[in-house]
């Protein structure tokens, strides 16, 4: 017999061998119809978190021995997963009945949906024109219910399988396999090598959807084939893709290049490079006034401004372990007339501040040191990755490092979180989840540092997170290679999740920069290192600050808080005099004075997100008033300029005041 745990700490008793759909059926038959996968750990050796350890299974799955049980719905993130990789399995089954000699390449599951890489045989093309019949391929061979069969299979066998069969980038995955570790999934006339978990059956996937399809280069390398990636989502119920449709579409409208292009905030210019973001002067200022937002936070909790140079040698990256770690993503070193001399373009702020504290001697009475710099980097992305402003190849971090000791850790942490909360306060982000990402136990060769200091890293985190009461969840493997982190995830208006801040705990790039302070003992001692970025990049936080708002900013941040509209030529005049009078009361105000009909002008501005459009015609001019039409919202009414002024400032200090 074995004792089975459940999360609310109830135990049971089975026989050994019962899996995870048994348990389920014997606390009740509508559980059972729900659950899609389990998640399942050992009692014994254990580990004192309970977000660790955790193994998701198929659902028939024998358990032989006591273990922790979690039985996933579709609600959970781990039966989406589940779900989705099966889907991507049934596209594949569909692709291969309708394209023969289709080659396949990989096939996961992602944030929403799936895709799966793809080589069609000569002569074949996968275009939007067939996504229906790919769909109805998918819908035909759901509706036989195909059961989804593990089959645990040695190297040899498995390979000459799939060599048999011409699947030329299956064959190059088996190869770099373990053998004794390897196993397909079958389901009707469609095998391929998988880990899983997968769903029993076809059977749950009652709706389909093939979104689109991309070149993709095979396994991500520019020197490699290009295939097809093709991306798709399906659902347990036909509503629920309506539903995901009709926000698709409002994905669309709040596209930031689309809203960015409609207000001038930003640009691109292949002249200039690709991935290299211009920034136009409306969205300069948008840029500039976070900054100074962030900077006014940052000199209250005791932060000092620096700058450093866009290049470093790349000794520099060497010591810090950059090198080793990003220098596959870097851009080609940039070599000197001086022989030997080698630069870089900058990847990375902290190096640089490394060296400005290696700069003076530090006493234990100088810390925490507090360093802060919006600092520009650059990375190369290839071009098929490039998107708008969240995937660029040049953009400014928010970025800060506090040196401290540590004793000051925890605190200084939870200092950096306090500011994280006021930016998501001030921008109305309301739906906040946190990650502590944790070194992976089982391949430690990715990360720098001793067991030690990552122990002491990692619980300063968990221990700073419990004192603010922060319910964060524990993903291992996720941190970076000198440290762990704290990631914040916000949901943005339409509910899709964007990782925004970060702060992360280093004790290894003082140890590499040999960084020192002198301690109370009068001995030398090492300063532990806090990075972190409120914003994350300026860029990818513009982004999505004008996804989740469609454009409509604050008040306090929009470039452009108001716009005249002279309803003719007569009164161009005095709109001018208007926005002279409003730009002296602190109102960003511009006039469209362009030879069009009213109606015409309040749709264009419309487009642009102006919070208030003033019309302005003879008689306004002859009373000093101005007619406020508030956007999507009904006309104010008529006001003095300085009472509109004064609505403007008021409603600014409103949003301001609570940070």
């Amino acid at each position: 017999m074995i004792h089975i745990t459940f999360p609310d700490g109830g135990v049971r008793e089975y026989e050994s061998g019962i899996t995870p759909l048994q348990v389920a059926e014997s606390i009740s038959q509508r559980l059972a119809q729900d659950i899609l996968v389990a998640s399942i750990r050992p009692i014994e050796g254990e580990p004192a978190n309970l977000d660790e350890g955790w193994q998701i299974v198929d659902l028939n799955t024998p358990l032989s021995e006591d273990l922790r049980i979690r039985l996933h719905k579709w609600e959970d993130p781990e039966a989406k997963k589940a779900f989705w990789h099966t889907s991507s399995h049934l596209m594949a089954e569909a692709l291969q009945e309708l394209y023969p000699g289709i080659q396949f390449g990989i096939g996961p599951a992602i944030e929403n949906g799936f895709y799966y890489d793809v080589m069609p045989a000569e002569g074949q093309v996968i275009k939007e024109q067939d996504f229906p019949a790919i769909e109805a391929k998918m819908m035909e061979l759901r509706a036989k219910k195909e059961q989804l069969v593990r089959r645990p299979i040695a190297k040899a066998d498995v390979l000459r399988d799939f060599e048999a069969k011409g699947q030329t980038y299956k064959c190059e995955l088996i190869s770099e396999l373990e053998d004794g570790h390897i196993s397909t999934y079958t389901q009707g006339n469609f095998t391929d090598l998988c880990r899983g978990p997968h769903l029993l059956s076809t059977e749950p996937i009652k709706a389909v959807k093939v979104l689109s399809c991309a070149a993709a280069y095979w396994r991500g390398d520019d020197k490699r084939p290009m295939m097809t990636r093709v991306y798709a989502i399906t659902f347990p119920k036909k509503a629920m893709l309506d539903e995901y449709l009709v926000l698709l579409e409002e994905a669309k409208k709040r596209d930031h290049r689309k809203i960015g292009k409609e207000m001038e905030l930003f640009m691109f210019s292949d002249m200039v490079g690709k991935g290299l973001p211009i920034w136009l002067p409306k969205g300069t200022a948008l840029r500039l006034r976070l900054e100074d937002f962030l900077k006014k936070i940052q000199k209250r909790y005791g932060y000092q401004q620096v700058m450093t140079p866009h290049i470093g040698n790349k000794n520099l990256y060497i010591t810090s372990g950059h090198w080793d770690h990003y220098g596959k993503d870097s851009f080609q070193p940039i070599t000197t007339p001086e022989e030997g001399e080698v630069y870089m373009l900058k990847p990375m702020n902290c190096p640089h501040h490394c060296t400005i504290y290696k700069n003076s001697p530090r006493s234990y009475k100088d810390l925490p040191l507090r360093i802060a710099e919006f600092g520009t980097v650059y990375r190369y992305e290839q071009s098929g990755e490039l998107h708008g402003l969240t995937r660029v190849r040049s953009f400014t971090q928010d970025d800060a490092h506090i040196f401290c000791r540590p004793d000051q850790v925890k605190q200084e942490f939870i200092r950096v979180m306090e500011i994280i909360e006021i930016i998501f306060r001030a921008l109305n982000f309301q739906n906040v989840e946190a990650q502590i990402s944790l070194r992976d136990p089982n391949n430690r060769t990715k990360y720098v540092g001793s067991d030690e200091v990552w122990q002491k890293a990692e619980q300063a985190i968990i221990e700073a997170c419990q004192e603010k009461n922060l319910k964060a969840h524990v993903v291992t493997g996720e941190a970076a290679f000198y440290g762990p982190k704290l990631d914040f995830m916000v949901k943005d208006a339409i509910g899709r999740k964007w990782q925004l801040g970060t702060i992360q705990v280093d004790y290894n790039l003082p140890e590499r920069f040999q960084l020192e302070y002198t301690g109370e003992d009068n001995l030398k001692h090492r300063p532990v290192m806090i990075h972190r970025a409120p914003f994350g990049s300026m860029e990818r936080f513009v982004a999505v600050l004008i996804e989740h708002t469609a454009g409509k900013f604050p008040l306090w941040l929009t470039p452009d808080q108001a716009v005249v509209l002279p309803i003719s030529e007569k009164s161009n005049d005095y709109a001018h005099r208007v926005q002279e009078m409003l730009d002296q009361q602190d109102v960003r105000a511009i006039v469209d004075d362009r030879n069009e009909k009213l109606g015409r002008k309040i749709r264009d501005n419309e487009l642009k997100h102006i919070p208030y459009m003033l019309v302005v015609g003879e008689k306004e001019a002859e009373q000093g008033i101005v007619s406020v039409r508030q956007q999507g919202a009904a006309d104010l009414g008529q006001m003095t300029i300085q009472q509109f002024a004064d609505l403007v400032n008021e409603q600014v200090r409103k949003d301001t005041e609570s940070y």
